[in-house]
């Protein structure tokens, strides 16, 4: 009786000292998940959101067994934990790489623009201001010269908010009233008999 008695006592020994053994390396484990996840969190919210919640539900599962001891589990899930953890953190970097060259485009073809329509605006309120004080030429009329400084003052209101969207930070908001405005200012001008 006391020889399986020490049999069994040294097994459940072995037991023990076999999970206490997986018990270090599986906190290490999520441990490194958790530090990697944690720098790539930001990005990943703002450009792969779905993909992160995803990502996130297995280092709580890998957690979960974590707290309830089943380090073996948590061994054995966690290469797959820390290669999504990798995929999403590429996923998120491409996206914000793309991102950050679309507001670089942006930003020029805004500068574009504020160098461009300030030059448009300028010369359609000379030319309507030039008709108002003489004979208006052929293809010209009164109501045609009327319409161009209301269209003038009108565009002059939309620079104004092109301006303030990029006060805002609000850059493609920018370049689609930009382009407007140039675009409407090259039409007046047009209206107005300049070619």
């Amino acid at each position: 009786m006391k020889k399986s008695h020490w049999l069994v006592a040294g097994l459940a020994a072995m037991l023990v000292l076999a999970c206490s053994s997986q018990k270090e390396p599986a906190e290490n484990a999520i441990a490194k998940i958790d530090a990697t996840l944690s720098a790539v969190h930001d990005a990943a919210a703002k450009y792969a959101p779905d993909t992160l919640s995803s990502v996130e539900a297995q280092v709580a599962s890998l957690k979960q067994n974590l707290s309830k001891g089943n380090y073996k589990d948590v061994l054995a899930a966690a290469p797959a934990v820390t290669a999504a953890v990798a995929s999403l953190k590429e996923d998120a970097e491409a996206k914000q790489s793309a991102a950050d060259a679309a507001l670089a485009q942006v930003k020029q073809q805004w500068r574009n623009l504020s160098a461009d329509v300030p030059k448009a605006m300028e010369a359609l309120h000379a030319r309507v201001d030039a008709l108002s004080k003489s004979k208006l030429p052929k293809g010209v009329t009164k109501a045609s010269l009327e319409s161009a400084k209301a269209g003038a003052a009108s565009l002059d209101t939309m620079w104004t908010e092109a301006s303030s969207a990029v006060s805002s930070e609000d850059y493609a908001g920018a370049v689609a009233k930009g382009q407007a405005v140039k675009d409407k200012a090259a039409e007046l001008m047009h209206s107005l008999g300049a070619t």
